[in-house]
Formats: structure tokens, C-alpha cells, sequence
């Protein structure tokens, strides 16, 4: 690296000399042309022996002068050529500084040199690097199938968009479960100049099924393949990735290394960085034929319309049919069969530098990458085992994918200012709404609230769900923050059917609920569990956004609407089930209230039936829900006559009811308005009761509240005034637009307000 940049200093040395020799020498002629102050012409038709002012010896002196002017013409002459051959030779003199088999320098292309094991080519720190247009669409493709590899995909996202200065056009391909959750976190993102399309993973695996691969990656890992049929017929080049990598660096900067290839080069690789293809990992080890150390496939730059041209797909497919004779199957899924493509035509092969893909696997080499760069560029967690990869510096390269990990992606959605962006109408209309807020009204911020979209990562862990036969499944809703991830593992005890719940989290705090999940053996055994992200935005909590978010994600036909606080009495799951034919819920509208208890111990025995419970209300034990602070809340329930009743019974809606019940899952959304403390459920039931459902009491069905520390609103609520000065506001306006809703039947909610 240092004799690179001494060259440049050289190198500006020599352009130096060349601006300031010739100026300095017509300074010296031209002040030397003045004779009493008056300029002496050098023209020869002024120079004739007829002239006055013309002697012998300043026509010796001018001959002179003129000689001089030459030999500094000639010198400059002599000093250009010496540059230009000196830039000519410049990657070739530095080629014994480093390493032949892991280049740090640009990566080169001719064949001949790649036979040889040779790399050349400019420093990235003093190498010019072709320029990438300002508002030039950069296109990504990568391949991502299933919960997990979702997750992985947001990581490196985060890192490109982090560094990014042009507009970028991601390809997915997708199975139908990454393609649920990406298409919702991109469109809740709403990150300016990204475009995304996604691709049918499941329609390619006829492409690739007949291929046996032993990758842990499985079908999904032969997709790179067909990306050529793949993706639209007048993209010319794409960058394609794996999940699994992070950027430190603007990836306009790997895009211009497309105007480095020549000729037929038409893949731009890194050389492996193990001695996997070299055979010798373990006794009998037989990899699939390739150049040399071979290529890894995790960074790849495609230049698709040459691909096509030279008819890729026949290519590719008779190398693998003709390897598969021997080999059977792949070890390393599409990267044996690239590089057995390579192996026979290394003409296609334009080779980059190592710190473009910097590798962590098991058996990686990569130290003879990195302890010379100073400037990596892509990390590759190639390995199975991931961050957990056994590498003596896997502490640096790991705080690197944290940082991203944990990043706040809504700090990611700026502008690229002189970039036009296509028209997104999700954001046209967001725009409009807000700017019909009046921004100097004080409940501006409760408003606003409303309009917010909250990015949104949906199915955080790996979720599997088996409809029961008899269609009378039910799900339990619920919402949380960080201060109530105890409760969830209780919750699974008592609840062993589905659960679909809404977790607001910073992006650091994902992580935490992450590393706690995974670290639960409960939580682990649980598969029927659905966990939906929604990313912190703002200062109040969107309780209704969140139990919006989890309602809508529900796989059943019915739902229990509870909270997070509460625990269902054992086998409630069941009874419920059992109710919903009890009571015809398939073709009525009804709403099944689970009667609310309370406790104010931290450590209860619970109640395993109705008889125990009832016994400990009258030991003081257990409350009915706020019956100190809110007993209009839930007194609709009537306890007194829940106590002795053994058949569901009928109860009247009620100025501030708020019961928990049973549904459809075609109920109506909660009202987003109310956010923080404060009328979200109360706002609901009265919405139910105004399309006339019918709310019925489960006799035999209990759910208990658990004692915790009051929430950061309901502190609010009870010392700001003009919190409760807006809340007052906005249930006046939603009673309003209930009235213009449901005209004349919503007037009893005006009426019953006033008396209350």
C-alpha cells in the first residue's frame, strides 16, 4: 500500500514538473523580451538587420533563447511518455507486494493471468475507481425463502441502504412466506428511491429440483442459476447476494466495476478463501472441479444480457449433468456448479478483489485478505454456523453486522436529494393527510399518531399452523411492550392453542426479544406462536395500530381479544372451541365476554376451576377486574349472577364496557385514534354493539390480570392535563362519526355518555 501511494506522489510530481517547467520558461522569455519596458517581438518578420533596434548581440541572445525553448519542448516531450508508460506498468510493479492467491488490489480479467493464479490491479485506496452516475438505478438480486433467512435479509438491507447513494432496485426471490413479510416491511418502511419486485420462488424449483444438493441451504440454493430466465429480459447486469452478507461500504463502488470487464468476462467473482476445492480439507474429501481455490458464489456480479447471449442456461445445465455422473450431488449448491462452469471457460471469469467478499467460514483464509486491508468492503458469514463461526477475529466482524443489526432502520428513509422518485401513492396520501393536520393544535401529536405507519416486520420466528378439521379454531390477540416479555411463557402454559401477538420494539430491542425467545425452551416448543414486529415511531404507544397488526394475521376463524397482562384460566382454549358451536358463532353475530378477575399478589396459586376461584373472591384473594379504580369498565358482566350461572346469558352494551371477548375474525379493527391510555377498547365495544352484535356472558370461562408496574401512559394520563384534555376531544369526535356512521341507533352512545 505504501509503495502504491509513493507512486502517486511520484506520479504528481512528475505532472508538476510538466505544468510549471514550460511556464516558468515563457515567464522568463517573455520578461526577457522587454527592452526599456517595451516588448521585443520574437516573430523573425520583426527580427531583419534592417531594424534599429536590431544588433549582433541580441540576435545571439535570441537564437539562444529559442534553442532553450526547444530543449524544454523535448524534456517535456521525454517527461510525458515516462508517465504514460509508468501508468501502464502501475499494477504490474506492485504485484510481488502481495499475496497470489488473495488479491487486495482490483481484480483483473485475463485469462491467462487467472490460469496462473496471478491477480493485478489498482490499490482501492489509490486506484480511480470508474464513476457511477449520481441518480443511476443500482439493481440487487437475492434469494430469500422462509422465516429466518427473512430476518437475515432486513441485516443486509440495512447496511447497503446505510451507504448507499444512488437509487436502488431490489429482485427477490421469494417463497410465499418471505414474500408476506418483506412485501410488508418494505411498503411499512416507505424508504425513498428503493423500488422492490419480487419473484415466485416456488415456480423455479422445477428449474433446479433435479439437481440432488446436500447444502444446508437446500433447493433455494440453486436458484442463482436461472436468474438469467429469472429476471426481466432487458436488465443487463445485476449485482446478486446472499442473505447472509453485510456491507461496509457504498455498493455504487462494486457497481462500477462492471466497466472493468473485457472481452467475455461476464461473472465477477471472489476467489474462495478455504482450501475447500483444493481437496485437502479431510481424507477422501472430493469437491466438484474448479480454478484453482475456486469462486465463492455469496457476492456475484452478473452481466446478464452477455449470459443470454451466450446461452447460460445450456451451458450451465451440461456442465451439471455431466459432473452430477460422477459427483452425485452438490456439496456447496450452485457455487460447485458455477465454478465447474468456470473450470472449463475461465474466460467468463472477471476476478475481484478479496475484500469484496471477505469470508467467515469454518475453514476460512481469509486473514491473508483483511490483516492487509485496511478498507473492507462486504463481510460473508458463509458459514453454518454464523456469528458463532470460531474465528480469532470474529469479536471485530460480528460488532460490525451489530451494528446494523441493531440500527434503527426509520433513521434510513432519506431522501436522495437531485433524484427524481417514482410516484408511491402510500406516500402521496400520507403526505395529504398530515398536511391537513393544523400543526398548531394541541392534540397536533395525537392526530398525527393516527397516520404514522409504523414499520412493520411480521412472523418474526419460524411459525407453523395446522387448521383443525372441525373449523372452530380460535386464536388468542394480544399486543406487548419490552416490559411485559415475562409474561409470554405463562401465557403459552395456560394457552396451548394459536397466539398472535404485536410487539412494539426499538430495533435493539428485537434483538433482546430475539435472544430471550431463543433462549426459552417454552417459547422454543411453541411453533403455533405468531410474532409481528411493529418498530417504535413516535411518543405514544399505538395500542390500537398493534392490536389492528395481530388481529389481521390470525390463521382461524375466531379470536380471543384479550391482553397480555391477563392469564386464561387452564383448558380455556378448549371451552372456547366447544362454545363456538355451543353458541353458533359461525352464523351469528355475537361477541363472548370471558368474565375478568384481578389479582394484587405477585405469586398466586391460580384457580383451577370456577368453585376455587370463587373462593378466593370471597377470601379477598382475587377482585373482579378494577373494581377499585374502574368498575364501570366490566360491571355490564354482571358477577353476581356469573357466580351461579351454568348457561351463557345475555348482557346489555353500557356507557364505558370494555369486556374481553370472543369474535369472528371479521370484527371490525379497533379505532387507531386512541392511542396511549385511555377509550381504545371501550371505543371497539361500542362499535360491536352498533353493528349489533350480541354479547354473551361464557359461564364457566375466567381470565385473571396479573399484577405489574403501572405503563409510561397511563402515568401520563393521570399528570398531564392536557393529555386527558385530548383524549376527552377525540371520544367526542369518535362518537360523531359514529352518529354520521350508524345515524339514528348511535344517538343511545351520546345519551348513555351524558348520564354517566
Amino acid at each position: 500500500m505504501l509503495g502504491i501511494c509513493r507512486g502517486r506522489r511520484k506520479f504528481l510530481a512528475a505532472s508538476l514538473t510538466i505544468l510549471f517547467v514550460p511556464a516558468i520558461t515563457w515567464i522568463y522569455l517573455f520578461s526577457g523580451s522587454f527592452e526599456d519596458g517595451k516588448p521585443v517581438s520574437l516573430s523573425p518578420l520583426e527580427s531583419q538587420p534592417h531594424s534599429p533596434r536590431y544588433t549582433a548581440s541580441s540576435q545571439r541572445e535570441r537564437e539562444s533563447l529559442e534553442v532553450r525553448v526547444r530543449e524544454v519542448e523535448e524534456e517535456n516531450r521525454v517527461l510525458r511518455k515516462q508517465l504514460s508508460l509508468a501508468q501502464s506498468r502501475g499494477p504490474a510493479h506492485h504485484r510481488g507486494n502481495h499475496s497470489k492467491t488473495y488479491s487486495m488490489e482490483e481484480g483483473t480479467g485475463d485469462s491467462e493471468s487467472l490460469r496462473a493464479g496471478i491477480v493485478a490491479g489498482n490499490s482501492s485506496e489509490c486506484g480511480q475507481q470508474p464513476a457511477v452516475e449520481k441518480c443511476e438505478t443500482i439493481h440487487v438480486a437475492i434469494v430469500c425463502a422462509g422465516y429466518n433467512a427473512s430476518r437475515d435479509v432486513v441485516t443486509l438491507v440495512k447496511s447497503v441502504l446505510f451507504h448507499r447513494r444512488n437509487p436502488l432496485h431490489f429482485h427477490l426471490i421469494a417463497d410465499a412466506i418471505a414474500k408476506q413479510i418483506l412485501a410488508t416491511l418494505f411498503q411499512t418502511w416507505m424508504v425513498p428511491a428503493v423500488r422492490i419486485d419480487f419473484y415466485d420462488a416456488d415456480e423455479l424449483k422445477s428449474e433446479v429440483s433435479w439437481i440432488p444438493n446436500k447444502h444446508y441451504s437446500g433447493i433455494y440454493g440453486l436458484m442463482k442459476l436461472v436468474l438469467t430466465k429469472t429476471l426481466p429480459s432487458n436488465l443487463e447486469r445485476v449485482i446478486v447476494l446472499d442473505t447472509d452478507i453485510t456491507f461496509a461500504t457504498d455498493i455504487a463502488e462494486l457497481w462500477a466495476v462492471f466497466h472493468k470487464f473485457k472481452g467475455q468476462q461476464v461473472l465477477g467473482l471472489v476467489e474462495n478463501q478455504s482450501d475447500w476445492y483444493l481437496g485437502n480439507l479431510w481424507k477422501n474429501h472430493r469437491p466438484w472441479p474448479a480454478l484453482g481455490r475456486g469462486y465463492n458464489t455469496g457476492v456475484i456480479l452478473l452481466l446478464l444480457d452477455k449470459l443470454r447471449k451466450m446461452k447460460w442456461e445450456q451451458m450451465w445445465r451440461l456442465t451439471a449433468e455431466r459432473e452430477l455422473m460422477s459427483m452425485l450431488s452438490t456439496s456447496l449448491a450452485d457455487q460447485d456448479i458455477f465454478n465447474a462452469v468456470i473450470k472449463q471457460n475461465p474466460f467468463l471469469v472477471y476476478q475481484l478483489p478479496c475484500f469484496w467478499n471477505v469470508q467467515l467460514s469454518d475453514h476460512t483464509r481469509s486473514e491473508q485478505c483483511y490483516r492487509d486491508v485496511s478498507d473492507l468492503k462486504v463481510i460473508h458469514w458463509n458459514s453454518p454456523k454464523k456469528l458463532r463461526v470460531k474465528n480469532k477475529h470474529v469479536e471485530f466482524f460480528r460488532n460490525l453486522y451489530l451494528t446494523f443489526l441493531e440500527y434503527d432502520g426509520n433513521l434510513l428513509r432519506r431522501e436522495l436529494f437531485g433524484c427524481p422518485s417514482e410516484a408511491d401513492v402510500n406516500s402521496e396520501n400520507l403526505q395529504k393527510q398530515l398536511s391537513e393536520l393544523d400543526e398548531d393544535d394541541l392534540c397536533y401529536e395525537f392526530r398525527r399518531e393516527r397516520f404514522t405507519v409504523h414499520r412493520t416486520h411480521l412472523y418474526f420466528l419460524h411459525y407453523e399452523y395446522e387448521p383443525s378439521s372441525d373449523n372452530t379454531d380460535v386464536t388468542l390477540v394480544a399486543q406487548l411492550s419490552m416490559d411485559r416479555l415475562q409474561m409470554l411463557e405463562a401465557i403459552c402454559k395456560h394457552w396451548e392453542g394459536p397466539i398472535s401477538l404485536a410487539l412494539y420494539l426499538s430495533d435493539a430491542e428485537a434483538q433482546q426479544f430475539l435472544r430471550y425467545a431463543q433462549g426459552s425452551e417454552v417459547l422454543m416448543s411453541r411453533h403455533n406462536v405468531g410474532y409481528h414486529i411493529v418498530y417504535k415511531e413516535g411518543q405514544f404507544y399505538p395500542v390500537n395500530l398493534l392490536r389492528n397488526v395481530a388481529m389481521k394475521h390470525i390463521s382461524t376463524p375466531y379470536m380471543f381479544l384479550s391482553d397480555i397482562d391477563f392469564l386464561p384460566m387452564y383448558g380455556l382454549y378448549e371451552y372456547l372451541r366447544k362454545s363456538v358451536i355451543q353458541l353458533d358463532l359461525a352464523n351469528t353475530k355475537k361477541a363472548l365476554i370471558v368474565p375478568a378477575f384481578e389479582t394484587l399478589r405477585y405469586r398466586l396459586s391460580f384457580p383451577k376451576s370456577k368453585a376455587e376461584l370463587l373462593s378466593m373472591l370471597d377470601m379477598g384473594t382475587l377482585f373482579t377486574f378494577r373494581y377499585h379504580v374502574w368498575t364501570k369498565g366490566h360491571a355490564p358482566t354482571n358477577f353476581a349472577k356469573w357466580r351461579t350461572a351454568t348457561t351463557p346469558y345475555r348482557v346489555e352494551w353500557e356507557a364505558d364496557f370494555e369486556p374481553y371477548v370472543v369474535v369472528r375474525k371479521d370484527c371490525p379493527e379497533y379505532d387507531r385514534r386512541f392511542v396511549g391510555f385511555g377509550w381504545n377498547k371501550v371505543a371497539h365495544i361500542m362499535e360491536l354493539d352498533a353493528q349489533e352484535y350480541e354479547f354473551t356472558v361464557l359461564p364457566n370461562a375466567y381470565m385473571i390480570h396479573m399484577p405489574h408496574a403501572p405503563s409510561f401512559d397511563i402515568t401520563k394520563f393521570r399528570s398531564n392535563k392536557q393529555y386527558r384534555i385530548c383524549l376527552k376531544t377525540l371520544k367526542e369526535e369518535f362518537q360523531q362519526d359514529m352518529s354520521r356512521h350508524y345515524g339514528f341507533a348511535a344517538l343511545k352512545y351520546l345519551t348513555a355518555e351524558n348520564n354517566s
